[in-house]
Formats: structure tokens, sequence, C-alpha cells
């Protein structure tokens, strides 16, 4: 069965956007990082992606998914309303719009995805949704040397509470990337793992 792997950048104070709303910062490196064996070792890795709505709405044109997004695999975008209009699609990419729940979506995207990786790649609230219901199986988390000082984080007050296992480290460029396995709560209970909880 495919993993999750729920993925976001964040700055070191541990935003994903500013107090405006923005993360540019975050993506500064941007064109190294699309050129980065890191990247392509992801991409290879991944038969499907979930993305929250906001994120999705962040493309200038909803049909330049299809024309040149880094993931050329279905997308499954949580929403409670889908578009009027079907985005552009092609033989390996295309769009649903899941409007019953991140389960539904993770449900699809495994079955999407095959062998391969699920990568979520944005959104605070539906990345809260997915580990708040378990549906998490690893943490990719890139740190950017930058605070922002404000703005939304990751994780919130009053998340859920998760043991993680290391899984790599590795220096993208200016980023850092960190990768945890989430110890299951029955695996973490019997202590068979070295771990550590946050």
């Amino acid at each position: 069965m495919a993993r999750i792997v729920a993925g976001a950048t964040v700055s070191l104070d541990g935003y994903v956007q500013d107090a405006e709303g923005s993360s540019a910062a975050l993506y500064a490196d941007f064109d190294e990082l699309v050129a980065s064996a890191y990247l392509r070792e992801l991409q290879a890795a991944t038969g499907a992606v979930i993305m929250g709505r906001r994120t999705f709405d962040l493309a200038p044109d909803p049909d330049g998914y299809a024309a040149g997004y880094e993931f050329q695999v279905p997308i499954f975008v949580v929403t409670h309303t889908a578009p009027p209009v079907e985005p552009a699609r092609n033989e390996r990419l295309w769009i649903t719009f899941v409007t019953d729940g991140v389960e539904s979506a993770v449900r699809q995207a495994r079955e999407a995805a095959g062998e391969r990786d699920v990568t979520f790649v944005g959104g605070a609230d539906v990345f809260r949704q997915l580990l708040a219901a378990g549906l998490v199986d690893e943490l990719a988390v890139e740190v950017m040397p930058v605070l922002l000082g404000g703005g939304v984080r990751l994780f919130d007050d009053g998340g859920p509470a998760a043991t993680l296992e290391k899984v790599a480290v590795e220096e993208v460029g200016v980023r850092t990337a960190l990768r945890y396995r989430v110890v299951p709560a029955t695996e973490a209970a019997t202590g068979s793992a070295t771990t550590a909880t946050v």
C-alpha cells in the first residue's frame, strides 16, 4: 500500500506563511530546488499528490498544472466545493476535487499511486487533518534559514501528539530536509523503536 508522506517547507521559526499570507520567502531557492537530485528522487517516488484548495489556488492558471507542474501525477484537492470548470489534464496528470474529507482523498490517492508514495504538498489545515486522523506514514519537512516572525504555523497549538523516528536528514542547497516515520501508537507504546515524541 502506498505510504502517505506529508511534506511542507517551513521557516526556522515554524511558519508556512508569513503574516501577509505569503510563502515567497520559503521558496527563494525554487529554481535550485527544481533542478536538484533531491526533487528528482521525490518525483520518482511519488505516484499521486494531495493538496488543499488554497494551495491549489496559488497557481495563476489551473491549466498550468498539466502544462508544467513538478509532479506529473494525479492530484487530489481537498475542498468544500469543486470549481465549475475542470482544469486541463494530460495522460499522467489529472485533478480530482475531493469534497468528502481527507479520508476519501487518501483512499483515492492511494489507489491512483499504486506502489509509489502519496505526497501531500500543502495547506496547513489539511496537513493537520491528515495528522489528527492518523493518516500520515512519514513527515517530510524542509526548513529554510529564514525567520518569518509570525503567520501560519505548520504545527499549531492543540495538534495531536506523535512519536517520530528519524529516517533521513539531507542538505538541499540552503534548505535542510528532515524525514521522519510516524510511529503507530501501538508500536510507540511497546517502546520497540528509538523515537522522539513531539
